[in-house]
């Protein structure tokens, strides 16, 4: 792959002595799905953060465009590239329609605080993540599923190229799960948006990926379609599982089974 907007050169990240990821290079697939997966702790989130500018590399670079991230002013940044973090913080006393509303401020000038176009992508990124009656409510009067979708919104209304978003589906049911990467899915598909996510689900990673990379201990295993990477090798590989992989009756990517529990000892005093 060769021309991606988005990619990284001999990575290290690291927390400051702790080494994280160690001379990583990456390119994400222009006009694609790319899910990142991996054990925790693998470094996915930190790899995702770095992407993001989020954190600085202590060695190698992040190029966006064939720019050094760090030599990109952070506005620039920001109307290309939309980051929902693991944990994001909302401020105190905050409504729904005034954070999701927050995404549309690296467009802005200071002559035109607000347009058409800002109400209409806040509009329309309320309506894809069933957040738009919540929208006179508190953030923080929110259960853990309405909060992630509202900033969910709030990432799709900064209506960016590339979509970076850190386990979106974190505190979601399995309904809005799926409606949530369904979304996804639909963005990439509709609108050409770029995205990168890390997915806990190694099932809903090889469904909805065009480009999976599969990560363990701060290096990638493996990269590349679902289909031609996702093996029982890799599953035990990555993640230390004993599985059975089978094509998935309803879409037919790869489907990995694990292999049979643990039988369970005696009863106590047989």
């Amino acid at each position: 792959m060769t021309g991606n907007r988005l990619t990284a050169q001999g990575l290290t990240l690291a927390y400051e002595d702790r080494v994280v990821v160690e001379d990583l290079d990456v390119e994400i697939p222009d006009g694609e799905v790319t899910v990142i997966v991996g054990p925790n702790a693998c470094g996915k989130s930190t790899l995702l953060r770095a992407l993001g500018r989020l954190l600085k590399p202590r060695r190698g670079a992040v190029l966006l465009d064939g720019t050094d991230l760090s030599r990109i002013p952070t506005r620039r940044i920001a109307q290309v590239v939309g980051l929902l973090p693991q944990t994001p913080v909302a401020p105190e006393g905050i409504t729904v329609a005034d954070l999701v509303s927050r995404g549309r401020q690296p467009h802005q000038k200071w002559w035109q605080q607000w347009s058409e176009t800002d109400e209409t992508s806040v509009t329309e990124a309320m309506e894809r993540t069933s957040t738009a009656d919540l929208a006179e409510r508190q953030v923080d009067e929110l259960s853990g599923g309405q909060r992630q979708r509202v900033w969910i919104a709030m990432a799709l209304a900064q209506d960016t190229d590339l979509l970076l978003l850190d386990e979106p589906t974190t505190y979601l049911d399995i309904a809005h799960q799926v409606e949530v990467l369904d979304l996804v899915r639909q963005l990439n598909r509709e609108r050409g948006r770029t995205v990168v996510a890390v997915l806990h689900d190694l099932n809903q990673a090889a469904r909805y990926a065009d480009h999976l990379i599969a990560m363990r201990a701060g290096r990638i295993v493996a990269q590349g379609p679902p289909a031609d990477i996702v093996t029982a090798e890799l599953v035990g590989k990555v993640f230390g599982l004993a599985s059975v992989v089978v094509p998935d009756p309803v879409t037919g990517d790869p489907l990995v089974v694990p292999g049979p529990p643990r039988q369970a000892g005696p009863p106590r005093g047989a």
